[in-house]
């Protein structure tokens, strides 16, 4: 039986942001695109432009921002009880 192997716990941190930033980008930048661009012949290749571009500014945003919106989740919502 063969098992996978996962990352550290750890790495979570950076993987969380890194994967939510991938997928809120190639979503927005997707609709902004197709929203200015309409259905040209080269949608595809400003899309995956403006997703690059998107994202470059998106990942590290979330490294940083993440935290104080996980701290001000917490003040406004009440704890799972455990």
């Amino acid at each position: 039986m063969r098992t996978s192997r996962k990352l550290p716990a750890p790495y979570g941190a950076i993987i969380t942001p890194l994967l939510l930033s991938l997928m809120m980008c190639c979503i927005v930048s997707g609709i902004s695109t197709a929203r200015a661009v309409g259905l040209a012949d080269d949608l595809l290749a400003q899309w995956a432009r403006g997703w690059g571009l998107s994202w470059l500014v998106a990942f590290p945003t979330l490294l940083f921002v993440l935290p104080v919106v996980r701290r001000v989740t917490g003040w406004l919502v009440e704890a799972a009880p455990r």
